[in-house]
């Protein structure tokens, strides 16, 4: 992928903490981790405020059960990566 060198300013107690955090994986690979996130974020927001345009808002009761749908698919995802993991060792 090309890349581009900016300049960029950023308060100096932010940029402590981000050379802290992003050490590893270097200055240049966590900013533009962050600037991906922050776009998705606000694509997902555009999608949500459309949605909520064309078929209004969401009711509490549809958020809780989508919540407990998301809980659901989290747990299935764990018990599938424990099960891969212990599977994988028996093999050894």
């Amino acid at each position: 992928m090309a890349t581009k060198k900016v300049t960029v300013t950023i308060p100096e107690e932010l940029l402590d903490e981000i050379r802290t955090d992003a050490a590893e994986r270097g200055l240049s690979a966590y900013v533009a981790e962050a600037l991906r996130f922050k776009r998705d974020r606000d694509r997902l927001l555009e999608l949500v405020n459309w949605l909520e345009e064309e078929y209004g808002p969401v009711t509490e009761d549809e958020r809780a059960a989508a919540i407990e749908e998301l809980e659901d698919l989290d747990a299935e995802h764990e018990r599938r990566r424990v099960g891969g993991k212990r599977n994988a060792g028996e093999a050894a």
